[in-house]
C-alpha cells in the first residue's frame, strides 16, 4: 500500500520542496495551502499522514489536530513550525499529534517520522479489522461475579441460543468485543468466522470498500476484485463496533443487509446474498444521534432487537481483584516471570481508582507495570503517575516532571536502552522521546 501524505502549508515554495523530497520515497503527495482546503481533501480523498504547518492563514495547526482526530481517528499528524514553542509542542502531543518538529532544525527527521507514522497507521487499521476462526471458551472468558456482570452474561447467554440481532451498549473498554465473541462461540454459528470491524477507524469510502467489497476498476487503485467483510462473514457473525460512527449513507446499505441479506459490491451490478448474524456495539446514545439526524431510526430498530448494557468497571469494583489476577498471570508468561504480585498499597490503589477507560485501561496499566517491575512484586512506583497522584502522600508530593523522568528511565531500563521500543511502550513518537531525554538529561 502506497503511503498517502497531505502537506498543508501556505508557503508554496516550501510545499513544492517537501513534495519533491517526500515523493522520492515513493509516497503519494497531495498539497493544500489552507486548513479549509485540507479538510475538503480529507472528505474526498484517502490520506494516511498529514504534514501540517502550525501557523496558517485560516487557523492554527495545533487546534486543527482535534478537528481531524475527531473525524479521522486513525490518521496521524506531524506538525511543522518555524519557531519551536514548548507550550505549543505539549498541546500538540496532548491533542493527538504524532510529533512536533521545527523547520530547518529537524529536517532530517521528516522522512523517518513519516515512515513511523505510516507504520502506526497500518498497525491501527489492521487492529480495526479482525477475522477470527478459532473458538474461545464462550462465556467462561468473561470474568467477575458481581451482580451487574452476571446480569449482562445471563442476557447474552439467552441471545446466544438464537439468531437475533444484538446491540451491545456501554462505555469504551467495558468488554463489548469479548461479549460478542462469547455470544458467537456459544451459538450454532461457532464453526464459522466472526468478523469484527471498528466503524470509527475508516473514512466513509474506505469503510464502504471494506464492508461491501469492490469490483476491479470501481475506483482509482481498485486493481482487482475484493470480497467485503460482510461476504467473508457469511454463515458466521459480523461485529460492527462503534456503529454510532457509521456514515448515514452506509447505514442505508447496511439496513438492506439486515432486511434482505443482500448487497452489491462497489462497481458490480451483481447482487450478493449472505446469511450473516449482526452484532453491533456502541458507546454512544443512539436515540440522541437519531434526534441529531446522524443515525437512521429504522436501522436503530433493526439493530435494537436484543440490547445488552455492559456495566462500567466502577460499578463492579468487586471484580477488579479477579481481573488483576488474570492479567498478572497473562503478563507474567509474556515477560517470562514465574509470578507477578502486587504490594498491598498498589492493590488498594487499583481497586479504589476510577477507571474511566474501564477494563482496557486496567489491562494497559498492568501490562506496563509488568514491563517496569524489577523483581516480581509490582509496587505503587511501578504504576503510571496519574494513579500515583492518588496514592500515599510521599508519592503524590512528587512533581509530575520528576515522576515522568523516573517513568521514562524505568521504561528504558526494561527495554535495555532500545529507544524505539521504549517510545512504543510510552505511546509517544520517537522524536518526542529524544526531546524528553535531552530535557531530563537521560542521555548521559
Amino acid at each position: 500500500m502506497t503511503p498517502s501524505i497531505l502537506i498543508i502549508d501556505d508557503e508554496e515554495q516550501l510545499r513544492k520542496l517537501l513534495t519533491r523530497i517526500i515523493s522520492l520515497e515513493g509516497f503519494s503527495i497531495t498539497e493544500a495551502p489552507t486548513l479549509k482546503t485540507g479538510l475538503q481533501i480529507l472528505d474526498n480523498q484517502f490520506v494516511d499522514v498529514i504534514l501540517c504547518d502550525v501557523k496558517l492563514p485560516d487557523g492554527n495547526g495545533v487546534e486543527f489536530i482535534t478537528t481531524v482526530k475527531n473525524k479521522f481517528p486513525l490518521l496521524e499528524i506531524i506538525l511543522l513550525t518555524a519557531f519551536g514553542n514548548i507550550n505549543d509542542g505539549v498541546r500538540a502531543i496532548k491533542n493527538g499529534a504524532f510529533d512536533y518538529i521545527v523547520k530547518g532544525d529537524d529536517n532530517d527527521r521528516i522522512i523517518p517520522l513519516l515512515y513511523q507514522a505510516f507504520d502506526k497507521v497500518k498497525l491501527q487499521r489492521n487492529d480495526a479489522v479482525r477475522i477470527n476462526r478459532t473458538g474461545i471458551p464462550g462465556f467462561n472468558s468473561i470474568l467477575g461475579t458481581s451482580i451487574p456482570i452476571r446480569q449482562a452474561v445471563r442476557l447474552a447467554e439467552k441471545a446466544a441460543g438464537t439468531d437475533v440481532t444484538v446491540l451491545l451498549l456501554g462505555e469504551t473498554g467495558t468488554g463489548k468485543e469479548v461479549f460478542a465473541n462469547a455470544i458467537h462461540y456459544s451459538s450454532k454459528r461457532k464453526n464459522q468466522p466472526i468478523v469484527a470491524v471498528n466503524c470509527s477507524a475508516f473514512t466513509k469510502e474506505l469503510l464502504e470498500s471494506e464492508l461491501f467489497g469492490h469490483k476491479a476498476g470501481a475506483y482509482t487503485g481498485a486493481l482487482k476484485d475484493k470480497k467485503g467483510l460482510i461476504e467473508i462473514a457469511d454463515g458466521g457473525t459480523l461485529l460492527l463496533d462503534e456503529i454510532g460512527e457509521l456514515n448515514i449513507d452506509l447505514q442505508a446499505k447496511l439496513l438492506r443487509v439486515l432486511e434482505n441479506g443482500e448487497f452489491y459490491r462497489l462497481g458490480d451490478p451483481k447482487k450478493i446474498h449472505v446469511n450473516v448474524r449482526i452484532i453491533a456495539a456502541t458507546n454512544r446514545d443512539l436515540n440522541k444521534e437519531i434526534e441529531a439526524g446522524n443515525f437512521r431510526e429504522d436501522l436503530f430498530y433493526r439493530l435494537n432487537v436484543f440490547s445488552i448494557e455492559l456495566p462500567p468497571l466502577r460499578e463492579r469494583s468487586e471484580d477488579i481483584p479477579v481481573l488483576i489476577n488474570y492479567f498478572l498471570q497473562k503478563f507474567a508468561r509474556q515477560e517470562n516471570k514465574i509470578l507477578l504480585t502486587l504490594e498491598p498499597q498498589a492493590l488498594h490503589l487499583l481497586t479504589q481508582y476510577t477507571w474511566k477507560g474501564n477494563i482496557r485501561e486496567l489491562k494497559n496499566v498492568l501490562e506496563r507495570a509488568a514491563i517496569l517491575v524489577e523483581e516480581n512484586e509490582i509496587r505503587v512506583t511501578d504504576l503510571p503517575y496519574e494513579l500515583q497522584k492518588e496514592g500515599p502522600g510521599n508519592i503524590s508530593a512528587l512533581s509530575l516532571a520528576a515522576i515522568e523522568k523516573k517513568h521514562i528511565r524505568k521504561i528504558l531500563q526494561s527495554t535495555n536502552g532500545n529507544k524505539t521500543r521504549a517510545a512504543h511502550v510510552l505511546e509517544i513518537g520517537l522524536a518526542t522521546l529524544y526531546r524528553k531525554l535531552e530535557e531530563y538529561q537521560l542521555n548521559k
